[in-house]
Parts: structure tokens; C-alpha cells; sequence
């Protein structure tokens, strides 16, 4: 999770994550963690930003042969 996301305003004074998003995604996250370790597997999850966070994973795991990512879409005005 990018703390940027939570902070601020994004458009028209609305926030860029109000408390209704934040608890869906938050429920998703967990759904999603329970649904893999059933499978054997897990989910990591970390707070920071992703390019702190990414670099400090990848040192953490040792061997890292790919890494995927996106870009999120920002709105033109």
C-alpha cells in the first residue's frame, strides 16, 4: 500500500481514497490472502513506496529473476 494514495485530494476536493474504497480494498487483500495459503501459497503485503518497498523485497528474498508491475492511470485535465 503507497501511503500517497491515502493522502490528499486528487479531483475536485474529493479524496484520492475515501473510507469506503479503503475498506474494500483492505477486505479484497484479505480475501485474496485466505484464498491463496488454501492453495499453499501466500500474499505479501507491505506499506510504504513501491520503490523503496520492491528494492528492500528483492534484497530480503535473494534470488529474484522477474518482477511485474503497473502504472496507474492518471487522469488528463
Amino acid at each position: 500500500f503507497d501511503p500517497r494514495h491515502y493522502l490528499g485530494t486528487h479531483c475536485h476536493g474529493f479524496p484520492k481514497t475515501g473510507p469506503h474504497r479503503l475498506r474494500f480494498l483492505l477486505e479484497s487483500v484479505k480475501d485474496l490472502r485466505e484464498t491463496l495459503k488454501k492453495k499453499g501459497s501466500t500474499l505479501v503485503v507491505r506499506k510504504g513506496k513501491p520503490e523503496e518497498v520492491v528494492h528492500d523485497l528483492i534484497t530480503e528474498l535473494g534470488s529474484v529473476s522477474a518482477v511485474a508491475f503497473h502504472q496507474e492511470v492518471r487522469e488528463m485535465l
